[in-house]
């Protein structure tokens, strides 16, 4: 009624008046024409005055929310037709094997692992005579296992499919409209809890459509009513900039019930099953339960059913967790419960759980049946990697489950890398260091099922899969109040860490020690994390959208820059082979022979090395290893490690672009050097490429350098080039084509902004703005996941609702570069089979001949010799902190286990200098596998030390 406009009107209080007075002219136009068919308003009231209004439109643009949304679970908000083509071939995913990747990267394609809630190709269920009808499912492409990356769909399939312009195939639904939406609601803050209420005379409103939905800006916090939503899985080119929310008429039903599974369930478990390519997995498992409650070897299970009115809408299956040892000391569990006051029976392992995405807002009170009913405290679920196959892969694969964004990621624990042989008795059980499969670990327990995350929809695009980017999305996935919906990663080889054999060559680089195959398996990116498989080429900040390899459109509120510097194919001068010209180094920009290679990631080195087996290996020709960073002498080990005779390769090194040599130890040049010599390489020192020639195949056939004494030309049948690392053209252009400032690389403050507010940048591709007065120190200086770590902290602070620590800063501290502690690590292998670690602090290389500052000279302590391949060299700073480590060994060493004594005083290593001093140490590497070392290798060593602090400076305050 027009009499309620003014009762409304109290409570509409948004701090701008401006914007009270807009929302009150469009509340009352709504009021004014809600008469038509199509528009509708309802009122909710308490004690006859206006405490909630809501405005109802069923005239809803189906085909634009089908076409950017994943809408199959709700039959693309249509009623069932008989001509509906609803079953869609998979499309490729990042995760899969090398064809699809191939297939993804000729037209990038994101992929969706939101929707945890539904498939595509599945009917949304409907109430009919007080029966629900209609087929249910989970979500596909989260893909966290084996074979659960196919979903057949029952329904029947047509001969073809409708392709748009862009040759994407999509369903097609014929039926009409079963969608009514809310354009408008407003509601008494004090009153929002009753939001669902209006639901129900909505639905009486529009009694011929089964289906609610509302759209949602992505900056607005969730509200008490879309928790009772389904969230549509947008796609992540979706054009439209709303999140979208739906609700079924069924929803409405309270009758919710969960209980234990009987044989009289298992036809009924069998109808909810049907589309689900686990489906006889899940089957069987429910059989067991009814037959015998226990698997084959002995192990309790349990099984739950969820109904309303009578039908199944819900399964789920348990079994006891007996791994929990290992679980305790590979994973912060005890971040989430106090381990110690749980019986090892009360922990439980979530097998399967099926929901109808129509009660999925009844998710966390099934799952709190579950452990009620079940007699459990907690709940595990693992995501195995997608490369686990064979007889590893189907003890691992369950049914994908829609409660997992209602369950907590757990972070892994860092490993000590035990001597279990010098430890003897000592050494941990078998059941804590036993080998086996690395997995992503999620958990729920009786409190957690009465908490509720922040979700956080607003669209964070992070370019780049570097050990920054990698950090980033690490640290936001693990953030323990928040959950992002819209997490998007654009990088031209998608997640790393997805094919385990790429690993092995992998040796071709430098390794920073960041992260390895086993980090990406426990941390399962996929899971949370769109992927876009291209390169970015333009960056439009006015409509806020990045293009991708030209084509695919991927709209963002926050962009996030991670790149890094990368190898790029080195132009020849075109200068006489006697003459040095000045204009060096330039990138090439003509088609880039086949045989030249610039190594940057996992899958260049995978793909190099496939190409020297096919071409190389067996026949004749040289290599050309062309550079100076430390990738030439890793690259060289790889190539005879090969098989490739090390008289075929040649090692011509560039001009130093830097003060950094290849190696900081003078001794360690020497003994590699020698190693080359032994094994037949040839160096060329300080030369620079001047031409090149090509063969009727476009491959480099021959290369001539300018070098100090005479000009050098060598035979070529594959080059590597180490000699030229910048930022990617393409990447290059688009910054600077969105007018970031950019300055050699991407100019960035002290938290990572650019000029851009919703731009930040970090890593090697950025360097800090000329008002720090500090050119020389980048990113590039610093530990690369401690950046991301930073990054992801700079952020939050803008979606955390909880009050952040306050701490006063000093005047002018936005003019200061921030410090960052954390240690820079390469480790590799070099030419004669040596082993090679370097850990230092961050700072500006220096050259090998210059004289250190007196004042921070500190000591040092070596052992062995590099020759005999037993060399370890530790630098203590004036402090006597080790500030520096470097290993060169012909036998393997933990190197997690190092690390840890980075930071360390001389006295907590077992008065180290004492013992070096009196003759009692002569090697470090048996010293650091003697049983008191463990305890630094803890990875809750750092908390003793800051507990014990915290201790002595309470006792010297009572004194």
């Amino acid at each position: 009624r027009m009499e309620d406009y003014d009762d409304l009107m109290q409570i509409w209080t948004p701090q701008s008046e401006t914007l009270k007075k807009i929302y009150g002219e469009y509340l009352l136009v709504d009021l004014i024409e809600r008469e038509g068919e199509e528009n509708q308003a309802a009122v909710c009231e308490v004690g006859g005055i206006a405490v909630g209004f809501m405005s109802l439109c069923s005239h809803v643009n189906v085909s634009l929310f089908q076409e950017c949304f994943d809408l199959g679970p709700f039959h693309g908000l249509c009623k069932p037709h008989p001509e509906d083509i609803v079953k869609v071939p998979r499309k490729p995913s990042v995760q899969g094997d090398k064809d699809e990747s191939n297939q993804t990267s000729q037209k990038p394609e994101p992929v969706s692992s939101q929707n945890l809630e539904h498939a595509p190709g599945a009917d949304a269920a409907v109430q009919k005579d007080g029966a629900l009808t209609g087929a249910v499912t989970v979500s596909q492409t989260e893909q966290p296992v084996g074979d659960v990356n196919d979903t057949d769909s029952k329904g029947s399939a047509a001969p073809f499919l409708e392709t748009d312009e862009e040759g994407d195939l999509h369903p097609v639904y014929r039926g009409a409209s079963n969608v009514f939406s809310i354009r408008l609601l407003c509601i008494d803050e004090k009153y929002e809890t009753r939001s669902l209420d209006f639901l129900q005379y909505a639905f009486n409103i529009f009694p011929d459509r089964d289906l609610c939905v509302i759209l949602v800006p992505h900056h607005i916090p969730e509200f008490p009513l879309i928790r009772s939503f389904v969230r549509a899985v947008p796609s992540c080119t979706s054009r439209l900039g709303r999140e979208l929310y739906v609700f079924h008429r069924a929803g409405l039903l309270t009758s919710f019930n969960v209980r234990k599974a009987a044989t009289s369930d298992l036809q009924g478990v069998k109808m909810l099953i049907e589309n689900l390519s686990l489906n006889e997995k899940i089957w069987n498992d429910s059989k067991i339960f009814t037959e015998a409650r226990r698997d084959p070897d002995g192990m309790p299970v349990q099984a739950f059913v969820a109904e309303v009115l009578d039908q199944i809408v819900g399964v789920s299956v348990t079994r006891d967790e007996m791994d929990i040892e290992y679980i305790r000391s590979h994973y912060n569990i005890e971040d989430f419960i106090h381990f110690n006051y749980h019986q090892q029976e009360e922990h439980g392992h979530l097998c399967h759980f099926v929901l109808n995405p129509v009660f999925h807002h009844y998710t966390k009170y099934f799952l709190k049946e579950i452990l009620r009913l079940g007699h459990k405290s907690s709940l595990y679920y693992p995501i195995y990697p997608e490369y686990v196959e064979g007889k590893f892969q189907r003890p691992c694969a369950h049914s994908l489950t829609s409660a997992l964004h209602y369950m907590a990621p757990v972070r892994p624990r860092r490993q000590i890398v035990y001597p279990l042989q010098e430890l003897g008795v000592n050494a941990p059980s078998e059941q804590v260091s036993k080998d086996q499969i690395k997995y992503s670990l999620n958990h729920t327990n009786r409190k957690l099922v009465l908490e509720s995350k922040v979700c956080i929809n607003t669209r964070i695009v992070v370019v780049g899969a570097s050990d920054v980017g990698i950090s980033f999305l690490e640290t936001l996935i693990f953030w323990p109040r928040l959950k992002f919906n819209n997490l998007t990663l654009i990088s031209v080889h998608g997640l790393p860490g997805k094919d385990p054999q790429s690993s092995k060559y992998r040796r071709f680089l430098i390794n920073s020690h960041c992260f390895n195959d086993e980090d990406y398996a426990q941390m399962s990116l996929c899971s949370w994390v769109n992927v876009v498989v291209g390169k970015l080429t333009s960056i439009n900040r006015g409509a806020k959208y990045v293009v991708v390899s030209k084509e695919k459109k991927v709209p963002y509120d926050y962009l996030v820059l991670c790149m890094g510097q990368s190898y790029q194919a080195l132009a020849p001068t075109g200068a006489d082979i006697d003459q040095v010209t000045s204009q060096w180094p330039q990138r090439y920009t003509e088609k880039v022979p086949a045989n030249h290679f610039t190594l940057n990631d996992a899958q260049d080195c995978l793909e190099a090395a496939r190409w020297l087996e096919e071409n190389l290996v067996s026949s004749g020709g040289n290599v050309i290893v062309y550079g100076n960073t430390i990738d030439i002498y890793t690259t060289v080990e790889t190539l005879l490690s090969l098989g490739i005779d090390g008289s075929r390769i040649h090692l011509v090194q560039a001009p130093l672009t830097s003060a950094s040599p290849c190696l900081g130890d003078a001794i360690l040049e020497r003994t590699v050097g020698e190693a080359l010599a032994e094994a037949g390489v040839t160096v060329h020192p300080d030369s620079v490429l001047t031409q090149w020639g090509q063969d009727d195949h476009g491959l480099i056939s021959w290369a001539a350098f300018t070098t100090a004494t005479n000009p050098l030309q060598l035979q070529c049948s594959a080059f590597f080039s180490f000699a030229y690392r910048t930022l990617d053209y393409e990447t290059f252009k688009a910054v600077t084509d969105a007018c970031l400032v950019f300055d050699g690389r991407v100019v960035i403050d002290a938290k990572f902004r650019t000029n851009d507010a919703c731009i930040r940048a970090a890593g090697p591709l950025t360097k800090f703005s000329r008002r720090y007065f500090n050119d020389e120190l980048t990113h590039s200086n610093f530990n690369s996941k401690e950046i991301g770590f930073e990054l992801a902290a700079s952020m939050l602070s803008l979606f955390d609702p909880s009050p952040q620590p306050s701490c006063e800063l000093p005047e002018d501290s936005d003019r200061l570069i921030p410090i960052y502690r954390k240690c820079k690590v390469q480790g590799g292998v070099l030419p004669g089979g040596y082993n090679y670690l370097h850990i230092s602090k961050p700072r500006i290389p220096m050259p090998l001949d210059a004289e250190p500052d007196p004042c921070d000279h500190g000591m040092e302590i070596v052992t062995g010799e590099a020759g005999h391949g037993n060399y370890f060299k530790m630098h203590f700073s004036r402090y006597n902190m080790v500030d520096s480590i470097t290993c060169f060994s012909k036998e393997p060493f933990p190197v997690s286990n190092y690390i840890c004594l980075y930071g360390q005083h001389e006295r907590l290593l077992n008065d180290l200098y004492y013992r070096w001093r009196a003759g009692q140490l002569t090697d470090l590497y048996s010293y650091f596998r003697e049983p008191w070392s463990m305890a630094i290798y803890h990875d809750r060593f750092i908390d003793l030390q800051k507990e014990l602090r915290q201790t002595l400076m309470s006792e010297q305050v009572r004194k």
